[in-house]
């Protein structure tokens, strides 16, 4: 085995080990102790380590997965899609085509979530520059309607 392969595996097992307390994952996740728990409950998290008194034990990489889940979220998918995607992850490599394949669609969801806010804009800032450009109050002749 070469040095650099030591030094992967090596850097692996390190963001495995299990290192952080639930309270600890709690204030850097920002997620509350029910929610982490719930996570493991649904399968959102995979294993998560225990000490020799049975409380639970983080790694990094499981902050790196929690991580990832919240951006899944601000995606707006589903907790069902997000334990789906977990399933995937723990089957193997197999399952890239499927996994690919859900975050091709999630992105096309997000970008037509953006181009929906991005109109939205559009029509704050039309609604401004009608309330900026007089007394506050737009002329009778204005509708308080959105321009289409």
């Amino acid at each position: 085995m070469g040095e650099t392969a030591a030094v992967d595996r090596t850097e692996v097992e390190d963001r495995a080990r299990p290192r952080y307390s639930i309270g600890e994952v709690s204030e850097r996740s920002g997620l509350s102790r029910d929610t982490l728990r719930w996570y493991e409950r649904i399968g959102l998290m995979d294993y998560i380590g225990r000490d020799h008194t049975g409380r639970r034990r983080f790694s990094d990489r499981d902050l790196e997965w929690l991580a990832l889940i919240g951006r899944l979220r601000t995606t707006g998918m589903s907790v069902a899609d997000m334990v789906r995607y977990a399933e995937l992850v723990r089957t193997g490599d197999s399952t890239l085509p499927e996994r690919l394949e859900m975050f091709r669609r999630t992105r096309a969801e997000v970008l037509a979530k953006i181009e929906e806010l991005r109109r939205t804009v559009d029509v704050l800032d039309y609604k401004i520059e009608i309330y900026e450009g007089g007394s506050g109050t737009p002329a009778p002749h204005i509708s308080e309607g959105i321009k289409v």
